[in-house]
């Protein structure tokens, strides 16, 4: 499907690997230019030289950013205006799902918590809204079911990506026409050096017990599963899309009331 996408200029951060990869590679394939952002790494910039290789009439630029400074985030608007002006989507794909069992997280690990799953989002969005209304874009965050429903996360995750979420309604709401605001929440996604790719060579057995008891489809989803449906949700063709959760999570919270 042509989603309308070519030219376009997308930033999106936590994308050196997984599902903001995949998101990364998903606009590239529909023609659009892509900023690649995380805090910097060797994974960062071998994979600008990957898409770089395989995407040959698309600008791609790899960028080191902290996102929960928004000293750090400035100064990356400045760079990105640079290269490429206003931007038309910004995905904003940061966070951190580890964490402890406590009920109730001590002081430290809940400030942890919210500052790589809440206020990461918060700084991305405030910092990248005014390019965002002079283009009459789109801003979309991933979330999580663990901001929907009780699936045992750690609490101050589930809370800040509860946050996002009520954060994107509200914004929605109030920019109207200008940006739309949506959410995707994903489910259990499985990728090269993922917590549950982590969990999977530890304890496969165990593992494979809780996919095929608590997910419908009996599996996990692909990175490439969600970044589809964050390609769709940034393009002309949900145009009249705006302050939505997406859950994919192949059905995971479908009997949970």
């Amino acid at each position: 499907m042509h989603l309308g996408l070519k030219a376009k200029k997308i930033l999106i951060t936590g994308a050196s690997r997984g599902i903001g990869l995949a998101i990364a590679e998903r606009f590239l394939k529909e023609g659009a230019h892509v900023v690649i952002v995380s805090r910097g790494s060797s994974n960062l910039y071998k994979a600008e030289e990957i898409l770089k290789k395989a995407y040959k009439n698309s600008k791609i630029k790899a960028e080191e950013c902290d996102c929960t400074n928004q000293e750090s985030l400035s100064d990356l608007k400045d760079r990105v205006t640079k290269m490429f002006g206003n931007l038309d989507v910004v995905v904003a794909n940061i966070g951190d799902g580890r964490g402890v069992t406590n009920p109730l997280p001590d002081d430290e690990q809940w400030k942890e918590g919210w500052s790589a799953n809440f206020e990461s989002a918060l700084y991305t969005a405030r910092t990248f809204l005014p390019t965002l209304q002079e283009s009459k874009g789109c801003l979309l965050f991933v979330s999580s079911i663990a901001a929907l429903e009780t699936i045992g996360a750690p609490v101050d995750y589930s809370t800040a990506k509860t946050a996002v979420i009520s954060l994107a309604k509200n914004m929605a709401k109030k920019l109207g026409n200008e940006v739309r605001v949506n959410v995707v929440a994903p489910g259990n996604i499985l990728f090269d050096g993922s917590s549950w790719d982590i969990k999977l060579k530890q304890s496969p057995r165990e593992v494979e017990t809780i996919i095929q008891s608590t997910v419908p489809m009996n599996r996990f989803g692909l990175p490439e599963e969600v970044a589809n449906a964050v390609v769709f949700l940034c393009s002309d063709k949900a145009s009249f899309i705006t302050g939505s959760t997406l859950v994919i999570d192949g059905g995971q919270t479908v009997g949970i009331i």
